[in-house]
């Protein structure tokens, strides 16, 4: 996909939470901030790039609960939806 062996430069702008939690992530598996973004980043998008050209989804186990969650849901009908479903039952 690149160019194998030549580097090229990325800035990311990020607000000062964000950048502290990479750099204590970074610091915790005693790489720099650099070598622990590429390392969690590059994988990461590999892997979406691959669901996306095997037309997957892949979620993860936070969003698949938040997703099995909304789909046992009742949903609150509005009323445009109920009207339609008493036409459609040919109750008007």
């Amino acid at each position: 996909m690149g160019t194998a062996g030549k580097s090229t430069s990325l800035m990311v702008r990020l607000d000062a939470e964000s950048k502290s939690y990479i750099a204590k992530a970074a610091e915790l598996r005693h790489v720099s901030i650099s070598d622990y973004v590429r390392m969690v980043t590059v994988p990461h998008a590999r892997r979406e790039v691959a669901e996306c050209e095997q037309n997957t989804i892949v979620l993860s186990p936070e969003e698949q609960l938040e997703f099995w969650n909304a789909l046992a849901e009742t949903p609150e009908l509005t009323e445009a939806q109920r009207e339609l479903g008493v036409i459609m039952r040919g109750e008007r």
